[in-house]
């Protein structure tokens, strides 16, 4: 829904122009006013024009519907701004700052954004800024109104009690994975290689015969940040590697280029564009060493001792996994940690490829074979991975998936709670529709007194 929104927003910026002007030469019109805000008829067509491209559909008339969808909005501002809600400037910088590296990212490049918004970098900085402000201030309301809805057991009980079965909400199946992962080892001839290429680089930044972006955008292994020259968008040093943080916060010469820092994604030249707070943008060119099938064949070879030796009972899964080489599992007896929650238990979808090909045929107890996988760095590491646990897709139940199905209650208490709300903010809230605007049937029919 955050996402949705923002992009209904932001449609203004590529369609503003094609409905400019209607057929009797006005401007733009303004369809609805809610308290002292205005809707205009180009924030309506802009919103439809951006879902159809995005291949949204609606329930009902889009002329009724998205009109009532932005004054919803302006409900919330409202009272956003009655609660004097606040939000972090750096934290909407950072997200603009993603929101622009992903277009530039799908687009192509800053000048094929700009072209493609019909709007320079910073004013499409600027009213970005404004919609994620605005989206923020949004969220924090509407989590103010829910904070003190509670659930008892009782009371998910009775609201699933007599609920037909195909109406429960179905438990995809879902799996506890161990793994162990081992590099293939790197020679030293490789490092010397990688290191060479990344000095030349820096000695041709520091003689001005080449631009660090221009660099990046040639030799970068980092396929995020390369179409944008290396760079990077703001960032906490929490969201960069100790290693990479460490050097990216401590220039501050924006036309130095820092030594060579090793990271576990491989090996970086970095240089400063701006620090703001306790943010810093900085481009960088990332090379990762190239592995020889040997060295892959090596851990193929040691990985599948492994195995026999578990399956001979010479020591057991959990203490082999002192041995694997990814950090984020190897202290934790090798058990895969779901990013989305921080628990154990993953659907098939959100396990790597590789490993959920694995887990498919595999019965709970189960070891691998050793396989090539993609790591979430980027790296190709070869592993192998025991089934923990499997449950299968079901109808949920009280014994088995109470926190589901309390969930569910919750949402739908929460959802009665805003829409109580939002019912009663229409009654004291000052809202004219042109006429030509009222002929719909309103989820919410208080708009029209």
């Amino acid at each position: 829904m955050k996402i949705r929104s923002l992009f209904i927003a932001l449609s203004a910026f590529v369609c503003a122009s094609v409905f400019a002007q209607s057929d009797n030469n006005v401007i733009d019109e303004v369809i609805w006013i809610v308290g002292d805000e205005a809707i205009l008829k180009s924030d309506v067509e802009n919103a439809r024009m951006e879902a159809l491209q995005q291949g949204q559909r609606w329930e009902g008339d889009p002329y009724c519907v998205i009109p009532e969808q932005l004054a919803i909005q302006k409900l919330f501002l409202h009272q956003a701004a009655i609660d004097s809600v606040e939000v972090s400037d750096a934290e909407v910088f950072q997200q603009v700052d993603r929101r622009i590296n992903y277009y530039i990212q799908n687009i192509g490049s800053k000048e094929k954004m700009e072209e493609y918004f019909g709007k320079t970098m910073t004013q499409i900085r600027d009213q970005l800024y404004n919609l994620i402000r605005d989206d923020e201030m949004t969220n924090e309301v509407r989590r103010s109104l829910v904070k003190n809805v509670k659930v008892t057991p009782a009371q998910v009980r009775r609201y699933f009690k007599d609920m037909p079965e195909d109406s429960i909400p179905f438990v995809p199946t879902k799996v506890e994975v161990q793994i162990i992962t081992r590099h293939p080892a790197i020679p030293q001839e490789e490092v010397d290689r990688i290191k060479d290429e990344l000095r030349s680089y820096t000695e041709r930044i520091n003689n001005g015969s080449m631009k660090f972006s221009t660099l990046a955008t040639m030799y970068s292994e980092d396929p995020g940040s390369k179409v944008k020259g290396g760079e990077l968008g703001f960032m906490t040093r929490g969201e960069l590697v100790p290693e990479f943080a460490n050097i990216a916060f401590n220039l501050t010469d924006t036309k130095t280029v820092s030594k060579i820092v090793e990271s576990e994604f491989g090996f970086h030249i970095i240089q400063l564009i701006e620090k703001k707070g306790d943010m810093v943008n900085v481009r960088h060119i990332l090379r990762k060493p190239k592995v020889a099938v040997t060295a892959f064949q090596d851990c193929i070879n040691m990985l599948d001792t492994v195995v026999m030796d578990i399956k001979d009972s010479k020591y057991t899964f959990d203490e082999a996994a002192a041995i694997s080489t990814d950090k984020d599992t190897r202290s934790n007896y090798g058990i895969m940690v779901n990013p989305e929650d921080g628990g154990s238990k993953f659907e098939m979808k959100e396990l790597a490829p590789e490993v959920a090909r694995e887990v498919a045929g595999m019965k709970v107890g189960d070891i691998s074979k050793p396989f090539i996988m993609t790591n979430n760095k980027g790296k190709e590491v070869v592993a192998i991975v025991k089934l923990r646990s499997r449950v299968n897709g079901h109808r949920a139940t009280m014994a088995d998936d109470y926190q589901a199905l309390h969930d569910v209650v919750v949402g739908k208490l929460n959802e009665e709670k805003i829409e109580s709300w939002i019912r009663e903010k229409q009654k004291t809230t000052y809202v004219r529709i042109n006429d030509e605007w009222r002929n719909c049937e309103f989820k919410y029919p208080g708009w029209i007194k």
